[in-house]
């Protein structure tokens, strides 16, 4: 009877473990197969939350199938003290251990709101964005200039949100004052800096920033980066460039920046200036011009006058020899790379061909055939939109 009894139990002791090893196996294959989320969601997981909440809020949302798996599998990984607050972007079908590593790794949110601040040549602007998980895509909510317009009641609601992130835009070709002058008035930074940092030192890029953030210390952050930047191309130059230390390095590739926004044209553009250097020619581009007239703060919305150009000033170079005294612009790195790299030409003439990019030349027969060419593309363009105007206020044209 004994004998019977033990046998008994053994098998049942054998029978619990195979479905012990099954429930094990099921459970793992689970954690890791693909979940049943059939779209993307933006999962919230608030600070101070728990694997507990994240995972009741994961089933609510579709996004696994069992919590209690989920907070095992987290406890198993030793990942669950590691849960971050913060917006994740859970796409379709993502299993429960890549849902945990996205919420526990950490680093800078990946979906939810953001506030955008780009700083360009000529304005400066705030854009409100939500991430839409079913595009993986930002929409635009509103946007507004910070510098002269009220904020719309948008930008102060997403403000307040704890996950919404904040980062400003520096666009390339603007100028240490434009950039200053829009941080300043920035309502997320604190501070005031009123002591403007060498022309050019400001490396165009986004940056994340913070609430809070001191004005002074993000300037600090963009000038370690262009410094960074500048000392690695010219470490790489190429030989023979005319340019004798880093800064003229940055003054040429100041230039470049404001002569061409078609990035397929920086080399050539380098090479002309370049060439005009080593051949003892005048830069004469009126970029340096215009710089003589505003010092960088603004934007000249007129055409340069006669007595602009024959006026000297240290960065005219129609009148001064070689470069201007100072960077002109905030050059991004493409430029920075044109200016130690030039294409290899004999190019020393280049103007605008109606196109938005340039028609180059050797020598001044084939420059001034191409002016005239810019100029008639001119004068077409003038008349053209002469008539646009005159059909819309004459009562011709329009609702």
């Amino acid at each position: 009877m004994w004998r019977h009894i033990a046998s008994n139990a053994l098998t049942l002791f054998i029978v619990l473990l195979f479905l012990g090893a099954g429930v094990v196996t099921w459970g793992v294959n689970t954690y890791s197969s693909p979940g049943p989320l059939t779209q993307a969601i933006c999962l919230k997981v608030e600070g101070g939350s728990n694997m507990r909440a994240v995972s009741a809020r994961l089933e609510d949302q579709g996004a696994i199938a069992s919590g209690t798996i989920f907070r095992l599998g987290a406890d198993y990984s030793g990942k669950a003290a590691d849960l971050k607050a913060g917006s994740f972007l859970i796409t379709a079908a993502t299993p429960m251990d890549g849902i945990v590593d996205i919420v526990t790794r950490g680093g800078a949110s990946t979906c939810g709101t953001q506030i955008v601040y780009t700083v360009g040549i000529g304005d400066t602007t705030a854009r409100i964005r939500e991430l839409d998980p079913m595009t993986s895509r930002f929409v635009e909510l509103a946007r507004f200039d910070p510098l002269t317009e009220t904020p719309p009641p948008e930008y102060g609601e997403v403000r307040e949100r704890p996950d919404t992130q904040f980062s400003v835009q520096v666009v390339e070709g603007t100028t240490v004052w434009q950039v200053v002058t829009a941080l300043n008035a920035l309502d997320i930074l604190e501070g005031e800096v009123t002591e403007m940092p060498p022309e050019g030192t400001l490396a165009p890029d986004s940056y994340g920033v913070l609430p809070g953030t001191d004005v002074a210390a993000v300037l600090a952050r963009m000038t370690s980066a262009q410094a960074a930047i500048l000392a690695e191309a010219w470490a790489e130059r190429a030989d023979g460039v005319p340019l004798n230390t880093p800064e003229e390095a940055l003054i040429m590739a100041s230039i470049i920046e404001k002569e061409t926004s078609v990035p397929e044209e920086r080399g050539r553009v380098a090479s002309v200036f370049e060439n005009r250097l080593l051949q003892g020619i005048r830069l004469q581009t009126d970029p340096t011009v215009i710089y003589g007239v505003t010092q960088g703060q603004g934007v000249l919305d007129r055409g340069l006058r006669q007595s602009e150009l024959a006026r000297e000033t240290p960065w005219n170079t129609y009148q001064i020899d070689g470069l201007p005294a100072t960077p002109i612009s905030n050059p991004g790195r493409a430029s920075i790379i044109a200016a130690l790299n030039p294409d290899q030409t004999d190019y020393i003439f280049f103007v605008a061909d109606g196109t938005g990019g340039h028609a180059f030349a050797t020598n001044l027969d084939d420059h001034n055939r191409n002016v005239a060419r810019w100029r008639e593309i001119e004068a077409r363009l003038a008349a053209e939109a002469s008539a646009a105007e005159a059909e819309g206020t004459d009562g011709t044209t329009g609702e």
